[in-house]
């Protein structure tokens, strides 16, 4: 049971948190902040991350790349298309990760829930708060954008007494907390992922705000949605949508999203119980269960949900191809979009109709985000690429004619001091 002498006060708590350690590589997860600071070697997903034994420890296997979509989208049992029959107000889609971790706390699994608020002075700040009331998890809905140190919150929480809790976090926080998983001395952990990618500072994200609207502190919701829109709702009721070719992408600055983000090679959280998500979901949410500990989360609001399976349409290869040709003439910059401006009207109402749909579309994202990897690693870092990508990534890439170099992977040599 939780120390009630240590406890902390009602309601969603962020206590003092100590500096971050300075890392070359760090999206501060929290853990540098923490005693077990020196871990962070063994522990972070941009050094030396082993997928194949944490996966092994976590699901009990690894993934299995002759199994449809395990490849792509790491360990699972089932992949469901869902959402809350009766949506929670504030949620970014329904609340699916929200709700699971009230039922945690409705059910006493838990005691306390590790997740993200807004900050009171920026909706889109995130802060790392400590949850231990269902109704305050109300306070974790929507998106957020920036980077928090949610692992800093262990150690007030172990403070706390609590010894059930539940995370609900980003690949690279989630890739620190399993790699120390076993030295935290917790009763029961549940993870709760969502999918990841080109995460930048709540800052800079504002300067992509002012470029989408000429009242950007009136913009109250934004969604990258999968049918190649990004979703605008304001302060006034209004609706907005973007096709993605339409974002003003050439005229953010280069380093707008960091070199950390651009060399993520899990964008679908394959290390949590439960991965949710929007990107194979077609307009619903994507909900990916990885063990046996993600059935039992699933169980929890498997009566609130209207499910269904995901469904799957389009060719990626094209899209593929083409993002891989614009990155790599990027040299370590933004992709260039170089079609005309009279063509991308058409193409913005094409892409929805004949481009990848559902599963297709996640399968896009994943290699994307592979190819990116090794471009800009190559590009920025290449000493870093014979530890940082994982054999499965450069599985992705092969049909796109990249393969490794040199230097490149574990056991090759040399690599080389620069390139791109």
């Amino acid at each position: 049971m939780p120390d009630d002498s240590a406890a902390p006060p009602p309601g969603p708590w962020t206590p003092p948190l100590a500096a971050p350690a300075p890392r070359a590589l760090c999206t501060d997860c929290g853990l540098s902040r923490t005693a077990l600071a020196k871990a962070c070697g063994q522990a972070c997903q941009f050094l030396r991350p082993d997928y194949d034994a944490l996966e092994r420890q976590v699901h009990g296997r690894a993934r299995d790349p002759d199994r449809p979509d395990e490849l792509h989208f790491g360990p699972f049992r089932r992949m469901l298309r869902a959402g809350l029959r009766a949506p929670l107000p504030g949620a970014q889609w329904t609340g699916i990760a929200s709700r699971l971790g009230e039922r945690l706390l409705e059910t006493g699994a838990v005691t306390a829930v590790l997740a993200m608020a807004a900050d009171p002075a920026d909706r889109w700040k995130p802060v790392p708060v400590l949850v231990t009331r269902a109704a305050d998890m109300a306070a974790c809905r929507g998106m957020k954008m920036g980077f928090a140190p949610l692992l800093a919150l262990l150690e007030p929480a172990a403070a706390a007494g609590h010894r059930r809790i539940a995370v609900i976090g980003i690949p690279c926080q989630v890739h620190a907390l399993r790699a120390l998983e076993r030295q935290l001395g917790l009763e029961r952990l549940y993870v709760i992922g969502t999918p990841c990618s080109d995460n930048t500072t709540t800052e800079m994200f504002h300067t992509f705000l002012d470029l989408l609207d000429p009242e950007p502190s009136s913009i109250t919701y934004l969604e990258f949605r999968a049918d190649y829109q990004v979703e605008l709702r304001h302060a006034d009721g209004r609706v907005r949508t973007i096709p993605f070719l339409q974002l003003p992408i050439s005229r953010l600055p280069p380093d707008f999203f960091p070199l950390t983000c651009r060399t993520c090679v899990d964008y679908t959280n394959v290390l949590a119980d439960i991965t949710v998500g929007y990107m194979g979901g077609t307009g619903a949410q994507w909900l990916v269960v990885r063990n046996e500990r993600g059935e039992e989360l699933l169980r929890l609001i498997e009566p609130e949900l209207a499910f269904s399976a995901p469904v799957s349409a389009g060719k990626r290869a094209g899209a593929v191809k083409g993002f891989i040709a614009n990155t790599a003439r990027a040299a370590g910059g933004l992709p260039l979009r170089r079609m005309p401006g009279f063509l991308r009207p058409l193409v913005g109402w094409l892409m929805p109709k004949i481009g990848p749909r559902g599963l297709e579309f996640a399968r896009a994202r994943v290699e994307m985000k592979a190819s990116e990897t090794v471009l800009f690693l190559r590009h920025a870092a290449p000493r870093r690429l014979r530890s940082m990508v994982p054999a499965h990534v450069w599985r992705l890439v092969a049909p796109y004619g990249l393969a490794p170099r040199p230097g490149e992977t574990p056991g090759s040599g040399r690599a080389p001091e620069r390139d791109g």
